[in-house]
C-alpha cells in the first residue's frame, strides 16, 4: 500500500515511519505541517524548518505546507494537503492522543483513505526501549510540564533520561512519551537513516517553566557503515 507518513522529526513520528518501512508499506512522501504559532493543538512548533534535511537524512521526499495553528483549521489545512498526494492511506504516529487520532481519522473518512496508526495504545515504557534496543539517537528538544528543567533541553533519551521519566511520571503524572505536550523530541540518527544530523550550535530559550532548544545550525554528515 501507498502512504504517506505525518512526520515531525520526532521519536514517535520516526518509529512509526520505521515500522511501516519494516511491514513492507511503499512510503512515497513524509508529510509536515509548520505551524505559524507556539501553541498549536496539532503540529509540532520547535525546529520544523528542520524537516529538509530530516527528509533527507532518511531519503524520502518531503511534502510540508503551512497552517496558522488555530483549533481545527488547522486540521482543514493537513486535509488540503494530503488531498494532492497519490497515495492510499495516511500513516500517524499517536500512541494516547485521542484528540490526534480522530482528526487524522476525519480527515483520512473524507480522502478515502487507510489510517495506520502503528503505536497506538502501546506501552509507553516499552516505547521507550525499543527506541533505546533500535538505537536511535533522540534529544529532547522542548519541555513544557511541571517538574521538567531547562537542563533537559538538548538532553540525550538514554537510559538515565528513561528512568528519569519514569520518576516525573510518578510523581507529576507526566506522559512517558510526551503525548500530553509535555515535551518534544528530534531524533538525529537511526539505524535506517541514510545520513545523520549534527547539531552545530542550538540555544535554549526558558520561559517560567517551560523552553525549548533552538537549533541555529545544522548539517547532515555521512555515516560510517
Amino acid at each position: 500500500m501507498r502512504v504517506a507518513v505525518l512526520a515531525t522529526g520526532g521519536k514517535d513520528s520516526t518509529l512509526a515511519l520505521y515500522r511501516v518501512m519494516r511491514r513492507g508499506y511503499e512510503v512515497k512522501c513524509l508529510v509536515s505541517m509548520i505551524p505559524q504559532r507556539e501553541d498549536s493543538w496539532m503540529f509540532h512548533y520547535p525546529n520544523m524548518r528542520l524537516m529538509d534535511l530530516f527528509a533527507e537524512a532518511v531519503g524520502l521526499p518531503l511534502v510540508k505546507g503551512e497552517t496558522s495553528g488555530v483549533k481545527e483549521v488547522e486540521v482543514e489545512d493537513l486535509k488540503r494537503l494530503v488531498a494532492r498526494l497519490d497515495v492510499e492511506g495516511l500513516v500517524c504516529g499517536a500512541i494516547a492522543s485521542a484528540y490526534q487520532k480522530t482528526r487524522v481519522e476525519q480527515i483520512c473518512k473524507q480522502l478515502n483513505l487507510e489510517c495506520v496508526f502503528p503505536l497506538w495504545q502501546e506501552d509507553q515504557r516499552k516505547i521507550l526501549e525499543e527506541i533505546l534496543d533500535l538505537k536511535f539517537e533522540v534529544i529532547i528538544t522542548g519541555v513544557y510540564a511541571y517538574g521538567f528543567s531547562k537542563e533537559w533541553l538538548g538532553r540525550k533519551i538514554d537510559v538515565g533520561a528513561v528512568k528519569a521519566l519514569i520518576e516525573l511520571n510518578k510523581r507529576f503524572g507526566v506522559s512517558l512519551v510526551g503525548e500530553g505536550g509535555e515535551y518534544e523530541s528530534l531524533v538525529l540518527d537511526a539505524p535506517f537513516f541514510r545520513k545523520k544530523l549534527k547539531i552545530v550550535e542550538a540555544e535554549k530559550l526558558w520561559k517560567g517553566q517551560s523552553g525549548y532548544l533552538l537549533i541555529r545550525k545544522v548539517k547532515l554528515e555521512d555515516k560510517t557503515r
